[in-house]
């Protein structure tokens, strides 16, 4: 019966469909960031100092994991060299890693360095006060944080693995309205203006030159009147009654 199975799945796979191309590049900045996908083998050669930016999606009920090893120059090295590796979802914030060396320092005789980082797995809702990870577009920063001047600009390269496994997709019950993916749209002019929003202490009547009256200028005025009042009663309740 297995055999059965794994036949018919041969005859339907796509011979078209090969393994992911290798990506040899990297963003310097969020909006420049090169998509990649699980299992998708990235290698991209760089230099001490650069800030190298992938992004990639997820969704509910994965577990992004990634691994990533950097070879460094065995030549021109006068210290040590820290590295660290981060990852921020599509509202720019940073996700805590579970796992994996996120910080590793490279002594001046290592040749290579190991970063790792696994995320908790993305929740399909959360409350809006919440920094779970939810659904959407997720961003990798990687990037040597301390070494000595003298080493920027020294030749590395970067090896990067993505995996993605599936957790308990049963665990939340809800749905996310739409993705966290940010809208990315630079130098574009926004020619419809925001909708107003209406609110009861918002509203306000104009009197030509006089400044708008508002809820918030009544409980002012009000209160200025009772502290007021309560001044001139404590002031009759404790002067010197003449004789």
């Amino acid at each position: 019966m297995q055999q059965l199975v794994l036949a018919a799945a041969l005859l339907l796979a796509d011979p078209s469909a090969g393994p992911a191309p290798l990506v040899s590049t990297a963003g310097t900045s969020y909006l420049t960031a090169v998509p990649i996908s699980a299992e998708q083998p990235v290698k991209v050669s760089a230099v001490t100092g650069d800030y190298l930016y992938w992004q990639f999606p997820a969704t509910a009920g994965q577990r992004p994991e990634l691994a990533i090893d950097v070879k460094l120059p065995a030549e021109g090295r006068t210290g040590s060299h820290a590295w660290t590796v981060e990852v921020f979802d599509g509202l720019r914030r940073r996700q805590a890693c579970v796992g994996g060396e996120q910080s590793p320092v490279a002594e001046t005789s290592a040749t290579s360095v190991t970063l790792g980082c696994r995320l908790r797995q993305v929740r399909s809702w959360a409350e809006p006060w919440d920094g779970d990870p939810l659904p959407g577009t997720y961003y990798v920063r990687l990037s040597s944080t301390e070494l000595p001047e003298k080493d920027l600009g020294l030749p590395v390269e970067v090896n990067l693995k993505l995996t993605a496994p599936t957790g308990d997709t049963g665990a939340d019950q809800g749905s996310l309205a739409a993705p966290l993916v940010p809208d990315n749209r630079p130098g574009e002019v926004l020619t419809t203006p925001p909708p107003a929003v209406a609110d009861e202490d918002t509203e306000s009547f104009s009197f030509g030159w006089i400044p708008d009256f508002s809820s918030r200028w009544i409980w002012t005025a009000s209160g200025g009147g009772l502290a007021a009042l309560a001044g001139l009663v404590g002031f009759s309740w404790t002067r010197r009654r003449r004789v």
